[in-house]
């Protein structure tokens, strides 16, 4: 049936097809990856990314086209992960955008919005790079805005729009030279059309079986300790605000929310505040909730209000860490609570495995983010990180090239402190970061010194092959072990052993002082030991530090400098 209107109904139906149909291919997506490493991941953080908007959307019947969107855009800005999910997040909240003032977009109108979602992207990302999914967006957006006319229907649309998407993946190649010799197209771009594919499968009565959670809330009646004086656990309170120009005489375009924020800042802590077209969403925690909602509806409705008894929820998450093993209590440590004092720095570092963990704990961070490669944390991991903490500066190090974006994103709304990204792309770098940090000195001068230890550091690392290739010169085999130096493929070998001899003979050592094993969960002691004799040996002008990281994916990862 062709269809000429796309309402918040039919986008609802559309967007949770698109989900399930990346839900079923995301493998193949995160299978697309340039170097032959077990760490792909760019199907399974674009999966969970627009699961979350489509978690937001709920069980409401939403027939606004423009009222739909934000809700998915908002949904996918907090559950983020990734490069390519937090893209993924600006393409919908820029098509969100472009619809502002419509109840339903034909053709034309959906063109715009198109034009306005890959612009919003392309300014979310401070080096875009062609031959990705931004090169994708862009060309289908750039056609359909050539061609859509008032005869169009939408099916029409979305056919011309997935012939000129699939036609540009297939360019990538020719536009990012490392996609040619991997012989793949790019796998952002891959997920995307999955996602777009799924909405015109849904526009010709194709559904698709999903088991994507979309349901309301169950209310369960405790019984509440009461809270003494000087409790600080308070309430955890969240409200979906739709701003009315009637009641503020401040036009929704004009509208800051640091009006809301200036007055309800004296009232708690922990406090997360952004706008997203009439709409404000805030979250803090409060001893006065009703002082702080009643602050609100001054400037317009609430459409979703959330209270939570802290206090309630900490005395039962003691009753249950009472009878948790020592085991379970020793992991918890990682992540401290907050504390009641203001402190000036505060850092969060991102790491997987407990034993990494508790070493960077050791080095200094105050709470650790768990994830990594293959387990990109989202902007609402990194929000929360913030909660626990009370600092006037925290400092983040996200310790992944694929992560930076996510923490960069979750900064940008976070209000109730100074949130400092820094750009470390490895472990190695925020392993290195970590030990020199100044946290003595002003902002300024402690990121710009941080920085100066990242550019000296040389990052190694080494895993085993998923595939046969041959990349940057190297043949490359299936199972053998891989050495990557400097984000370059330099050595393949059948021993892990032998492949980090390898890396550390090819890696630049002039002027390097200390070089860093962190080793992982397939490394045995007795093998750890023999490289450092071995680094001792034939490399006796650097110190060696031995670490027991217990990470997957990775044996060894060196940082040198």
């Amino acid at each position: 049936m062709a269809r000429k209107r796309l309402d918040g109904r039919l986008f609802k139906k559309l967007i949770i097809n698109g989900a399930a149909n990346l839900k079923q291919n995301y493998q193949e997506v995160d299978s697309l990856n340039v170097f032959p490493v077990p760490d792909g991941d760019t199907g399974t953080n674009m999966k969970m990314t627009i699961e979350g908007g489509i978690v937001e959307l709920g069980t409401e019947d939403i027939t606004n086209i423009c009222d739909s969107l934000t809700k998915v855009s908002r949904g996918m800005l907090m559950e983020a992960r990734g490069n390519s999910g937090v893209i993924l997040s600006q393409l919908f909240r820029g098509l969100s955008k472009g619809c502002v003032g419509c109840s339903f977009l034909n053709a034309i109108t959906l063109a715009k919005a198109f034009d306005s979602s890959v612009k919003q992207a392309y300014k979310a990302v401070v080096n875009p790079v062609e031959g990705t999914i931004l090169t994708v967006a862009r060309k289908a957006s750039e056609k359909m805005n050539l061609i859509a006319n008032s005869r169009m229907d939408l099916n029409e649309f979305f056919e011309e729009y997935l012939k000129e998407a699939r036609k540009t993946l297939q360019e990538t190649p020719d536009l990012l030279p490392i996609l040619k010799e991997a012989g793949v197209v790019d796998s952002g771009g891959t997920g995307y059309i999955y996602i777009i594919d799924g909405m015109y499968k849904a526009l010709n009565g194709e559904m698709l079986s999903t088991d994507v959670e979309v349901k309301g809330t169950n209310l369960v009646k405790f019984n509440i300790p009461p809270r003494k004086d000087d409790d600080e656990f308070g309430y955890c309170t969240e409200f979906l605000l739709q701003l009315d120009p009637k009641k503020s005489n401040i036009e929704s375009e004009q509208f800051d929310e640091q009006i809301i924020l200036d007055d309800i800042q004296k009232l708690g802590t922990s406090i997360v505040i952004f706008k997203d077209a009439d709409i404000v969403k805030c979250h803090v925690h409060t001893l006065t909730p009703g002082v702080v909602l009643n602050i609100a509806q001054k400037y317009g409705e609430f459409i979703k209000l959330k209270i939570e008894n802290m206090t309630l929820q900490h005395s039962q998450l003691t009753e249950i860490e009472e009878n948790e093993d020592e085991e379970e209590k020793e992991t918890k440590k990682i992540k401290k609570e907050r504390p009641k004092e203001t402190s000036k720095y505060s850092i969060v570092s991102v790491a997987s495995g407990d034993k990494l963990s508790e070493t960077f704990i050791e080095m200094g961070a105050d709470y650790i983010v768990s994830g990594g490669q293959s387990m990109n944390p989202s902007t609402e991991d990194f929000i929360n990180a913030f909660d626990c903490l009370n600092a006037e500066h925290i400092i983040v190090f996200p310790n992944n090239g694929n992560i930076i974006l996510a923490a960069a994103q979750a900064a940008k709304i976070y209000h109730n402190s100074d949130i400092i990204v820094v750009p470390t792309k490895t472990i190695s770098e925020g392993f290195a970061a970590l030990s020199m940090v100044d946290l003595n000195e002003e902002p300024k001068e402690m990121l710009e010194d941080v920085k100066d230890v990242i550019d000296n550091v040389t990052n190694a690392s080494v895993t085993y092959a998923i595939r046969n290739t041959i990349i940057d010169g190297v043949t490359v085999k299936k199972d053998d072990y891989i050495g990557i130096l400097d984000g370059k493929l330099v050595s393949s070998n059948k021993r892990k052993i032998d492949t980090v001899k390898e890396v550390i003979k090819m890696s630049p050592l002039d002027e390097k002082e200390m070089i860093t094993v962190i080793y992982g969960k397939d490394v045995s002691i007795k093998e750890a030991s023999e490289l450092e004799r071995y680094i001792k040996k034939y490399y006796s002008d650097l110190e060696v530090q031995l670490v027991e990281g217990g990470q997957d994916v990775y044996s060894y990862i060196l940082a040198i400098e």
